[in-house]
């Protein structure tokens, strides 16, 4: 471990990262020892914020002390802001929470706490929660959107289709995800992409796959019914296509389609779509549960090509297929996606979007590195 004299912020995130769950504990212990009435802003299990919680205060603390690096840090503490109105966090909190974070670190330094580094932790901690207040008094529009469940089907045993109407359009584009809250589960927020484009009449389709453990996921399909009213807050992510770029390549793994499928509709309606490339797999060929909506999308887009791909050769016996790759003209072969992609030539010069699981994104990206496939030229949600 660093000396505290020689860089104490650094060996102050250094401690933290020791034993993140003991820190957040007690922030959020100290927190709601002085304001109460704030843990009903939370959900009742707060290993989620906690996680997160961490996560942001071990990257403010890894670059305040570096050159470089604070334009970046200063839009995602003001998205971070933006986000915080979902929460009904009111401005008077924010310096309160500035002070919760300070004298949690004072304790951890103990004797390292000297004045000097008093001083600089307590400046980059009000800096901080400054540009996430002011970025949430100064956005415009609401913090949250009501969408009712106007359908609901189960295209398997762990997938769902579920489409909405919005009170109102909501500010997003196609590729992006949404944060999203259904009403068997307050106060927790999950992302879920829309599978097609925004629209005039406040239209979403999610596609939802049940996640082992996942809460959320298992209550949208088991419980979700028509009527529901979900709660929709900001759009993330910056998945797109660059209209006057390379070719393009995209690779979707299960429900990771959906966001692909928007952006893939958005350019249907174009007359400058680059030619594209689809990879499209899931663990069993009975999973493939869009081959309509691709077949449909390949035989009026001359630009658009599309494999399917499936790591097993036949379904289990409890997966009862709506469609199957041998009655759709969609080219099938086996493997992963990436894989299959691979083995069907180079891409160094395309654009590259990926989506699906954490799991899946990560490897689909260290193969295409080690295939030669450049860094910047792969796009991806955060994982």
């Amino acid at each position: 471990m660093s000396n505290p004299e020689g860089n104490p912020i650094e060996y102050l995130r250094q401690r933290i990262a020791d034993d993140p769950a003991t820190f957040t504990r007690h922030f959020f212990a100290r927190l709601f020892a002085i304001r109460p009435d704030l843990r009903e802003l939370y959900p009742a299990s707060m290993t989620h914020q906690r996680a997160s919680f961490h996560k942001m205060i071990n990257h403010i603390l890894a670059v305040v002390p570096q050159p470089a690096g604070h334009a970046d840090l200063i839009e995602v503490l003001g998205q971070l802001g933006r986000d915080h109105r979902k929460f009904d966090v009111l401005p008077e909190y924010y310096p309160l929470a500035a002070k919760v974070v300070v004298d949690e670190f004072a304790d951890i330094l103990g004797e390292a706490w000297t004045p000097d580094t008093a001083a600089s932790i307590t400046e980059a901690v009000n800096l901080a929660t400054g540009v996430m207040r002011g970025a949430a008094e100064y956005v415009d529009g609401p913090a949250v959107w009501t969408a009712r469940v106007e359908e609901k089907f189960r295209v398997s045993r762990g997938v769902a289709v579920i489409r909405l109407l919005a009170d109102s359009p909501l500010p997003h584009k196609s590729g992006q995800y949404l944060e999203v809250q259904i009403p068997q589960w307050r106060r927790v927020w999950r992302n879920f992409s829309p599978a097609i484009p925004p629209n005039a009449q406040g239209e979403l389709e999610f596609h939802i796959r049940s996640v082992e453990g996942g809460t959320v996921s298992k209550s949208i399909i088991l419980e979700t019914r028509v009527g529901d009213v979900w709660a929709l807050a900001q759009a993330h992510g910056t998945l797109q296509v660059e209209y006057n770029g390379p070719e393009v390549l995209m690779i979707a793994g299960g429900t990771g389609l959906a966001p692909l499928r928007a952006i893939l509709t958005d350019m249907s309606r174009r007359v400058d779509a680059p030619r594209t490339t689809l990879y499209y797999g899931t663990r069993y060929p009975g999973e493939l549960y869009e081959l309509g909506v691709l077949r449909r999308m390949v035989a009026t887009n001359p630009w658009l090509r599309v494999v399917v791909a499936s790591e097993e050769k036949d379904d289990p016996w409890w997966l009862n297929a709506s469609a199957l790759p041998q009655d759709s003209t969609i080219e099938h072969r086996y493997g992963t996606a990436v894989e299959v992609a691979l083995a069907d030539g180079r891409w160094t010069e395309h654009q590259v979007l990926v989506a699906g699981s954490p799991d899946m994104v990560q490897n689909t990206r260290r193969q295409l590195l080690i295939a030669g496939v450049r860094a910047s030229s792969i796009q991806h949600d955060p994982v």
